[in-house]
Order: C-alpha cells, then structure tokens, then sequence
C-alpha cells in the first residue's frame, strides 16, 4: 500500500511541474486522493460490501469533484490533473501511466449489464473536457486531444481529435511542406520588420493566419521580381540595381493593436453573455 502512494507521488511530480514538494503533493491533490479513496472502494466493492464501497465512492466525489465508480479497475501510476468533474463508469478498465486531466468522462452508451465503458491502455492521456464513451480500447500510448468525443477504437500512438473525435494521420511530406512555408514566411517578416505574432502552426489564429498568407504572396512576388532583375542583369541593365523603399513598421503595429482591440471586444461580449 505504501509503496503503491510512493509511486503515485513520485508520478506527480514526473508530470506535473507545478509540484514543489511531497507534502504539497500529498495534501493539495485532489486527484491523488480520489485515486486513493477509489482503492479502498474497490476493495470493499471486490468483497461484495457494495453499499460501502458506494458511500466511501461518493464521500470521495463530495470532498474532491471527481467520480470514479467503485467498480472500476484503476493501474498503477494513474494521474488526474487538477481533476474537477472527471466522471468514470463501472466497467471502465485503466492501464499503467495513464494521465486524465479536468472533466474528462469515461462514460457508457448502453444500459446493457455488461461491458459498457472504454479501455485505456497503458500511457494513454486524455485532455481537458474530452468524452470516450463506449467498451472500446484506446491504445497504448495514445492521446485524446481537448473536448474530444470519441466513439470508437482508437489504435496504439494515435492522436484523436474533435467532435466526432477522428485520428491525425501523420503525413510527413505534408509536414515538410509546412515546415518550409513557415520558414519562408519567417523570413519575410524578418525582411520587412514585423514580427506575424502568434502565426504558428500550433496556434491557427484568423489574422495571424491571413496574415501569413499575405507573406506567402510576398514572398512569391519577391521571388519572381528577383528572377526577373536576373534576367535584366544578364541583358546588361542596371535597373534592378535601386534600393526598394522601406515599408513603414507603424502601418503593421497598427494593425497589431486594431486586431488585439477588436479580440478584447469579443472578449468582453463574451463575458457579458455569459
């Protein structure tokens, strides 16, 4: 038993860099100790003491947020960051190293007695909000992204995502290519003074992805009027030869402050809905 907390303990702290110390994972982790709480239920549940197992199961839900049938079959190692709102069903099974964070659901689609709750093997980690409902396998070592609903098997290293949740298919020539137009575009900006903020691949924000768009239209531009001062030069003109004039920094800072003020905007109506 010991042991077993040791290594929950020392799991925190191989995933979560908030952690600063043992004794503050040890008192301030609701989710450690729904998992502890859940394996005195199980305990009591496997012994046929039901009704116990379902208080200790429900006082764990009032004291922490998390719900975890007693019946369900936790592996080692087992993480819930943060951890408010995280519901497991009955039939739910979890490998080693899995990681869970807040209002994730491991639910069922049936009324059936039976199997009727997703398998995570082991390594699997499951984002904020994500839903896997149904007695299905995710694989080992694979991820479901944020808010995703998953429905169906989902096989070992695969990424899920969205609603219905669908697998990312690594395409790495796809990838190349991406890689490459993110170079160009970042030199353009370098080119031209601007700096395109938050225009990354991990971060599709509209007017940085319009914005990177004009860059790439740039940079073609740029490339062909090069090509065609070549072939100038090659004709023995010096035309090409003249400074371009520079572009003024102030027109870009500008519209870096209309679109940070038109985001507060949405922002604030946004608060004011809900």
């Amino acid at each position: 038993m010991f042991e077993g907390i040791r290594e929950d303990i020392a799991s925190v702290f191989h995933r979560d860099p908030a952690a600063r110390s043992k004794w503050e994972v040890l008192l301030c982790y609701p989710g450690l100790h729904a998992i502890w709480l859940h394996r005195m239920a199980h305990w009591l549940w496997r012994r046929d003491a039901r009704l116990l197992a379902r208080m200790l199961s429900n006082l764990a839900r009032w004291l922490t947020g998390i719900e975890i049938h007693p019946g369900a079959k936790l592996g080692r190692r087992f993480f819930i960051d943060h951890g408010m709102g995280v519901v497991i069903g009955e039939t739910a099974e979890i490998g080693d190293d899995v990681t869970l964070y807040q209002g994730v659901t491991l639910g069922g689609t049936s009324w059936n007695k039976g199997k009727r709750h997703p398998t995570l093997e082991d390594g699997v980690v499951v984002g904020a909000g994500a839903k896997v409902l149904g007695p299905f396998t995710v694989g080992k070592g694979a991820k479901v992204g944020s808010n995703a609903v998953v429905t169906k098997a989902v096989p070992a290293g695969a990424t899920v995502v969205g609603i219905p949740g669908r697998i990312i298919v690594r395409d790495e020539g796809k990838e190349a290519q991406e890689a490459e137009l993110h170079s160009q575009r970042q030199a353009m900006a370098e080119k031209i003074g601007f700096d395109a903020y938050g225009e990354t691949r991990d971060m599709p924000d509209p007017v940085a992805r319009a914005i990177g768009q004009m860059l790439d239209h740039m940079h073609a531009v740029d490339a062909r009027i090069e090509g065609m001062c070549q072939a100038l030069n090659d004709l023995g003109s010096d035309y090409c030869a003249r400074d371009l004039p520079k572009l003024d920094a102030e027109q870009f800072e500008a519209l870096i402050d209309d679109a940070d003020a038109h985001a507060a905007e949405q922002d604030d109506d946004a608060a004011d809905q809900r």
